[in-house]
């Protein structure tokens, strides 16, 4: 008799061990499997205030094939607008920070930066526009970059470059 309660407790013990693995995998897997759709936003006539400054996300870290993000973005004076040709690798809780530093590279050159954050990116793929909050002075932050705030990991960064 003892052997079969032995037995019961191992099975019900595996069957929540393998639930909760379960549900991490699905957390880590589900942007994955089902992505959201393309985004396609577009500039509002106040949006298009003075464009102050343009870049390019690149792949920071080309040995990583997971983190990775490509496509234009320009910065108007009250938007951060990633343009049509914008993507990123997909990924849990992505969000837009304006970053203070030149040439972020490394998870380090965000962690200990006072960036700000726009909020979160929306779609992995395609045209989305953030509003930058007032009091934001632009010339403080040369860089634009895709973070993923779940694992604290730098997807992808874009350095700004002054509009003429």
């Amino acid at each position: 008799m003892r052997g079969f309660f032995r037995s019961v407790w191992i099975f019900f013990l595996g069957g929540i061990l393998g639930t909760i693995f379960g549900i991490a995998l699905g957390f880590f897997f589900f942007p994955y499997v089902f992505p959201p759709p393309p985004a396609a936003e577009h500039l509002t006539e106040a949006d298009r205030s003075a464009l102050v400054a343009t870049g390019t996300f690149i792949h920071a870290n080309p040995s990583d094939p997971v983190h990775w993000g490509r496509g234009k973005v320009s910065v108007y004076e009250r938007t951060v607008f990633l343009e049509p040709d914008f993507e990123v690798g997909p990924g849990p809780a992505y969000h837009v920070y304006l970053v203070p530093k030149a040439a972020v590279r490394n998870n380090g050159d965000v962690k200990d930066a006072m960036y700000v954050d726009l909020g979160g990116l929306r779609a992995f793929k395609g045209s989305q526009r953030y509003p930058i909050p007032a009091g934001v002075n632009l010339k403080d932050y040369p860089s634009v970059v895709i973070w993923c705030e779940r694992f604290s990991v730098l997807i992808s960064p874009a350095d700004l470059n002054a509009s003429r």
